[in-house]
């Protein structure tokens, strides 16, 4: 289906918007709910106010029996210029797929340390928005340097997240992750390990984490929610610890989570 968005819509201007990726297996979205209350608090974190109503029916319209990425897009709509403008119309709702493949779950990751900083004190640093240019360049970063992602420290250098994803470091069984003040997103996949993890034994830390604690650490990981969990085999060159049984024990917790339809 085409969608036409007009050339004086503030996503398109402005990248004043917000947006969700989600997994969609059998015509069902995996943690449907979680991702459009996601959406829509990202949405009135900003002032977009819209109706979940509208959100759900766009989602309902786009799905197919096949299994999809399905990326919806809420900007603010169309306005007259103006950073904040007196009044804008309707806001704008886009939802897209893409195909799916069971083969990106689980693949390795190398990443690299990108060059740039994310801000933690951004009162965007816990939102999806639109304006991921930071984040495209350091795609860029690993894609010159022929890894798969680039890991992005924060202003402190401490480890916030990599391009896409959430990362977690198991020592001596403990699950760590950086916390939400760090600069990292609210991921699905992140909230769903922290939930899981208790039923391996893992005690869960949120809390600032500096890279150098990757090297050394019985396993490292990231989340996502297209690609689950994916485990990091290198940083920078360094070769990581390997416990790959843990990872697919938490794997297997959330994909049954995926299975069940939740």
């Amino acid at each position: 289906m085409s969608i036409t968005v007009s050339i004086e819509d503030r996503g398109f201007t402005l990248g004043d918007g917000v947006f969700d990726t989600a997994l969609a297996l059998d015509g069902r979205v995996f943690a449907r709910t979680r991702h459009v209350d996601r959406l829509i608090a990202a949405s009135t974190a900003i002032g977009i106010a819209v109706e979940r109503a509208l959100v759900e029916k766009a989602i309902d319209a786009a799905l197919t029996d096949k299994p999809s990425i399905l990326r919806t897009t809420l900007t603010r709509g169309s306005a007259a210029r103006g950073l904040w403008p007196a009044s804008t119309g309707a806001p704008t709702i886009a939802v897209t797929t893409a195909p799916w493949s069971p083969s990106l779950l689980g693949q390795p990751a190398r990443l690299i340390t990108a060059s740039g900083r994310r801000n933690e004190f951004s009162p965007t640093a816990n939102l999806k928005t639109l304006g991921y240019l930071d984040h495209i360049l350091a795609a860029r970063e690993a894609a010159t340097a022929g890894v798969d992602d680039a890991l992005i420290l924060n202003t402190r250098g401490r480890v916030a997240c990599t391009t896409i994803a959430n990362l977690f470091v198991l020592i001596a069984g403990r699950l760590i992750t950086p916390s939400l003040s760090e600069g990292c997103l609210p991921g699905i996949m992140r909230a769903l390990v922290i939930e899981a993890a208790p039923a391996l034994g893992l005690a869960v830390e949120e809390r600032p984490l500096a890279p150098a604690a990757l090297i050394g650490a019985d396993a490292v990981f990231l989340t996502n929610s297209v690609r689950f969990l994916r485990p990091v085999r290198s940083v920078d060159g360094f070769l990581l610890g390997t416990d790959t049984e843990t990872i697919q024990s938490l794997q297997d917790i959330v994909q049954s989570v995926a299975d069940n339809g939740s």
